[in-house]
């Protein structure tokens, strides 16, 4: 789709994987002048209809907004700037856009986001390449299940965790930092409008439960659940169920009911890569290191990522300059890490030990509701929360 390329000529950019980063690098090296053809191995029904996340910070906006790929986040999209939170000893609703930095978030449905830089690659001439699978990345080269090689000056890996682009890279020695959160939710998607005017984080001594608004008709639901859950085992009447008594429902109101579109279940875990790329293979998104959803800010990291990963290769093919590209890992590291650091911590404040009442599940228990009782209580905990939600 898009302009078509001589399949023995080399381009710019191939980039591997049509989610987030490597969609907003697209069109964010087409801008620039630079050619790239971006593979994708799923069709663009799948890719444009996949439910993920949907909550944007400020900086995303402002990448999205200033380089012509704002227009549905700004004309659709929803500004938040508190959430609630709920316990056993009540709830409280924390206005984080008028701490820290006073940024909010802009939730805006991640796969609304992607028919967006879809059509805005088409139509500044790009060519992506649906159901497309890269098998190996050998230099610049790209084999494409089939046999085809598209070949490019650099290779940019957006293509996840798994992809063709992390094993290219993890062969050449690239460590991974890694950690398990030991946890998992059922994450359900419902055709129901929200409950809450605000993102909602339910604990409870049988795990946690999260509410996220996606659109005034689609709202996402977490519950907390045991390692290899069979989500096809939790019938509807047993997700509403849970989700009242967990969101205290006979305390708080009832919830918005209605037919559940998706469920699955996602463990949380971790993992860094040392470096995002080297010589001419550079990953960015998940591809690069992925973050447990506890704080959402994995697509967040996939367009800061993107935006300094497009600098980097414009400034090494329009200048021959690779400083930016040598400079890749220095700029985006400390960011990733930070935005890991404050993941686990969430991951620490909304997950205690569940349904287990021995010493060390008390212990535990008590220690996530000191943490939640600081939290609404200590303005240097609130100031501190605001900064690192929003930001990156």
């Amino acid at each position: 789709m898009g302009k078509r390329f001589d399949p023995g000529a080399q381009v710019g950019v191939v980039i591997v994987g049509a989610g987030p980063a490597g969609l907003v690098l697209g069109n964010l090296l087409l801008d620039r002048g630079v050619d790239c053809v971006i593979l994708e191995r799923r069709g663009r029904e799948a890719v444009e209809g996949r439910a993920r996340a949907g909550f944007l910070a400020a900086h995303s906006v402002r990448v999205l907004t200033e380089n012509g790929l704002g227009a549905g986040v700004q004309a659709r999209g929803r500004a938040h700037g508190t959430c609630l939170f709920r316990g056993d000893r009540g709830e409280f609703t924390l206005d984080y856009g008028r701490l820290g930095r006073g940024e909010e978030h802009t939730v805006y449905p991640q796969q609304e986001l992607v028919r967006d830089l879809v059509a805005e690659y088409l139509r500044r001439g790009g060519e992506l390449r649906f159901e497309a699978e890269a098998e190996e990345i050998s230099g610049g080269r790209v084999r494409v299940r089939g046999g085809e090689e598209v070949t490019g000056r650099y290779v940019a890996g957006c293509d996840g965790p798994r992809g063709v682009a992390r094993r290219a890279l993890a062969a050449r020695g690239t460590r991974t930092a890694r950690w398990d959160h030991g946890v998992s939710w059922l994450a359900v998607l419902v055709a129901a409008p929200p409950s809450l005017a605000a993102v909602g984080y339910a604990l409870h001594e049988r795990g946690f439960a999260g509410h996220m608004a996606r659109t005034e008709s689609v709202t996402r639901y977490y519950l907390q659940c045991p390692r290899r859950t069979d989500p096809s085992a939790w019938s509807e009447e047993r997700i509403w169920a849970e989700l009242a008594t967990r969101m205290r429902t006979a305390e708080f109101g009832p919830l918005h009911e209605g037919a559940v579109l998706e469920r699955a279940v996602v463990d949380l875990r971790s993992d860094v890569l040392d470096t995002p790329g080297a010589g001419r293979l550079w990953l960015a998104g998940d591809a690069a290191g992925l973050i447990s959803p506890s704080a959402a800010k994995g697509a967040n990291l996939a367009v800061l990522q993107a935006e300094l990963l497009a600098r980097a290769l414009d400034g090494a093919l329009a200048r021959g300059d690779e400083r930016d590209l040598a400079r890749y890992a220095a700029d985006c590291l400390p960011r990733v890490w930070r935005a890991h650091e404050f993941s686990h911590w969430m991951s620490g404040l909304l997950h205690g030990p569940a349904e287990d009442d021995g010493a060390e599940a008390r212990y535990g228990r008590a220690l996530q509701y000191a943490r939640l009782e600081s939290l609404r209580t200590s303005r240097s905990h609130q100031d501190f929360f605001a900064e690192n939600y929003t930001g990156i």
